[in-house]
C-alpha cells in the first residue's frame, strides 16, 4: 500500500504543500476538485502545469475530491449544474493521471421507497455510468451509514463506475461501525481510502449530522456537546493493525491518504501520521 495526503490538510499554498508532502516521503496527494488551484475551469495548459508541479516533487495524484454538498443527491431537479460539475471533475481527474473522485452523497436510507433513496439512486447511477464510460471511479465515502447498507445500495446500482472511498474514522465516529467488517463487506468496491482516526462520543442519528434539511429532523442536542472527535492516528476507535491486515487480505494495494481536518499544527500531525503508517506497513 502507498501513503498519500489530502493536500489541503496542510492549510498552505498548493506548491508549498507539495514540498511538504515530498519532504514527508509520501507517494501521492489527493486534492479538492473545486479549489483555487485545481478546478473544472482550468485550461489545458493550466492542467498540464499542475501535473508538472506534482510530478516535479516525485508525487502522483491518488484522487480528486468532488464534494459539492448533498443537495444534488436529494434534489436532482434543482441540481443539474452540480451534477454536470461532478462529471467534469471526474474527467479532470483522468487528465491529471488519477481515476478516482471521492465524495459524500449524504445518508443512504434503509427505506428504498422513500423519495430521498430514489433521488440518490438516480443521481449515483448517472455519475457511476459516466465514470465507467471514461475508465474512472465515482467513490462514495463511508461513514453516514453502516457498510452493509452501503453495500446493498452499491450492489443495486450495478455499475462498475461506482466504488468506495473507505474512511475508517467516519465509520467509527458517525455510523458506529467496525472498519474491519466494512473492509470485508465492501471489498469489491474499495478503490481509495482515507487515513484518519476518531471517536464517537455518543450515538446519534447520522441524518441529523449529514442531511437534516432533507429528512426534516431536529438538530443534534447542543447541550450534549460534540458528538464526534477526530484524533491523531492510533488515538481513536480504529484498530489499525486489524484494519490494515484486512486491507491486505482483500488484496488492496492502493493509497492510504491522510486527512487531517482539525488541530492547530496540521503539518506536525501529518508527519506523525506518516510515521505511524510507515511503521505498520513494514
Amino acid at each position: 500500500m502507498k501513503i498519500g495526503v489530502l493536500i489541503e490538510s496542510f492549510r498552505k499554498d498548493f506548491k508549498d504543500a507539495l514540498k511538504s508532502a515530498a519532504r514527508l516521503g509520501v507517494q501521492g496527494i489527493q486534492a479538492y476538485g473545486g479549489g483555487k488551484t485545481i478546478n473544472v475551469d482550468l485550461s489545458a495548459a493550466q492542467v498540464k502545469e499542475v501535473g508538472k508541479a506534482v510530478e516535479s516533487e516525485g508525487l502522483v495524484f491518488s484522487a480528486l475530491c468532488g464534494d459539492f454538498g448533498c443537495k444534488m443527491f436529494y434534489r436532482p431537479e434543482e441540481s443539474r449544474y452540480e451534477i454536470e460539475r461532478e462529471k467534469r471533475v471526474l474527467a479532470l481527474a483522468k487528465e491529471l493521471g488519477a481515476n478516482v473522485v471521492t465524495t459524500h452523497i449524504g445518508v443512504v436510507p434503509t427505506d428504498k421507497g422513500c423519495p430521498q433513496y430514489k433521488s440518490m439512486f438516480k443521481v449515483c447511477k448517472e455519475l457511476a455510468d459516466f465514470a465507467d464510460s471514461i475508465g474512472g471511479f465515482f467513490a462514495v465515502e463511508t461513514g453516514p451509514e453502516k457498510s452493509a447498507v452501503l453495500k446493498e445500495f452499491l450492489d443495486d446500482l450495478g455499475s462498475r463506475g461506482v466504488s468506495v472511498n473507505l474512511d475508517p474514522a467516519n465509520l467509527v465516529m458517525c455510523a458506529g461501525d467496525d472498519p474491519v467488517l466494512a473492509v470485508h463487506n465492501l471489498k469489491d468496491y474499495i478503490v481509495h481510502t482515507h487515513a484518519k482516526d476518531g471517536l464517537q462520543l455518543y450515538p446519534f442519528d447520522t441524518r441529523q449530522f449529514y442531511a437534516v434539511e432533507y429528512f426534516g429532523l431536529g438538530n443534534l442536542d447542543p447541550e450534549k456537546g460534540e458528538c464526534i472527535r477526530e484524533v491523531p492516528l492510533g488515538q481513536g476507535g480504529v484498530k489499525w493493525p486489524d484494519y490494515i491486515a484486512a486491507l491486505k487480505k482483500i488484496g488492496y494495494d492502493g493509497f492510504l491518504t491522510i486527512e487531517r481536518e482539525v488541530g492547530e499544527t496540521p503539518e506536525d500531525d501529518i508527519e506523525l501520521a506518516v510515521k505511524f503508517l510507515k511503521r505498520r506497513l513494514q
